[in-house]
């Protein structure tokens, strides 16, 4: 009772937090727009400047950051209790890489520039095929040592494939667009990409959704979850096909974002009892809260041009990650 209580109050704070942080995020700019005004002419019809910048700019960049976010939470916390490994996060399995290299075909060959939603799909149908790829060389009854081989094999070759195509890039600025999209942003997002996010992330989201107890199960090994019930090739099946959606949808769109998959997760572990059922909405909460806080901290920034709200979560998950392998080494002695 005591731990449903406390798992109940972190949900709590983190949807409190994420609330806030949102209101947050739509009076964040270089333009500062009165919120009440803004919303009146939002939903009067008003013709005002307030009324766009609310509508066309400023709520699809937050709702994409936040539905981004849980994205990357939620799917760290599922590779995680799946390969029972701390370190893992979602682009493990192949859908960062395969929606970045998606997204990259689609900008080397011009398809983004002839057709608005070219960038998302190729991002969303890359991250499938690589999931997909990762699947079939680990086999049905792999174990967890094969399946991060596996893994480890497609990123390699997927991000292999993008320097290929930056180096081949046919002009300057082709490898520009294509260097500055991989480093992740949030700036020229529109409804357009939010509802192309939407479907993707909501069916990746449903898929997650009832597998918790399953994940509790594997906690015990992989022979007593398999003798307790747990059908272990479906339940891999059900979230590599959740995390390529949800990762796939949300890297398309805002570029390759990392270490949120890998930071948020792991803080929120002994806050839940270690237990993977309950990591699973405080972790997309939490992705959630980290990514609008990154997106906030780069429209304050003072610069000539916005930094890529990529950069910012690698500088704070770099030295996070660090700090876990240093931690590892102190258990080890």
């Amino acid at each position: 009772m005591i731990a449903a209580q406390s798992r109940y109050r972190l949900i709590l704070a983190l949807s409190l937090s994420v609330a806030f942080t949102a209101m947050l995020s739509l009076l964040t700019g270089s333009q500062a727009i009165p919120l009440l005004q803004a919303l009146r002419q939002s939903f009067d019809g008003e013709s005002g400047v307030y009324g766009l910048i609310l509508t066309e700019l400023r709520l699809p960049r937050t709702l994409v950051a936040l539905l981004a976010g849980a994205s990357l939470g939620l799917g760290g916390a599922l590779m995680q209790s799946l390969l029972r490994n701390p370190l893992a996060s979602p682009g493990l399995v192949g859908s960062a890489s395969g929606a970045a290299l998606g997204a990259v075909v689609t900008l080397y060959f011009g398809l983004a520039g002839m057709f608005a939603l070219a960038l998302p799909i190729g991002g969303i149908v890359g991250a499938l095929l690589a999931t997909l790829m990762v699947y079939l060389l680990a086999g049905r009854d792999a174990g967890i040592l094969t399946l991060i081989l596996a893994g480890v094999a497609v990123n390699a070759f997927a991000l292999a494939l993008v320097s290929l195509l930056l180096n081949l890039a046919p002009s300057p600025y082709a490898v520009q667009e294509i260097a500055l999209w991989m480093l992740g942003s949030l700036a020229n997002v529109s409804r357009n990409e939010l509802w192309i996010l939407l479907p993707g992330t909501l069916a990746g989201w449903l898929m997650a959704w009832r597998q918790g107890r399953a994940l509790d199960l594997l906690t015990f090994g992989e022979e007593t979850a398999a003798s307790m019930g747990a059908d272990l090739p479906r339940l891999r099946q059900r979230l590599f096909l959740a995390v390529a959606l949800t990762v796939g949808s949300a890297v398309s769109v805002t570029g390759a974002i990392g270490f949120i998959g890998l930071v948020v997760p792991h803080l929120l572990r002994p806050l839940v009892g270690y237990q993977p059922s309950r990591l699973l909405i405080p972790s997309a909460l939490g992705g959630a809260l980290l990514l609008l806080t990154a997106d906030i901290v780069v429209r304050l920034l003072p610069a000539q041009g916005e930094i890529k709200v990529g950069v910012v979560t690698s500088l704070i998950g770099a030295p996070f990650f660090l700090w876990l392998i240093l931690q590892g080494k102190r258990r080890v002695t």
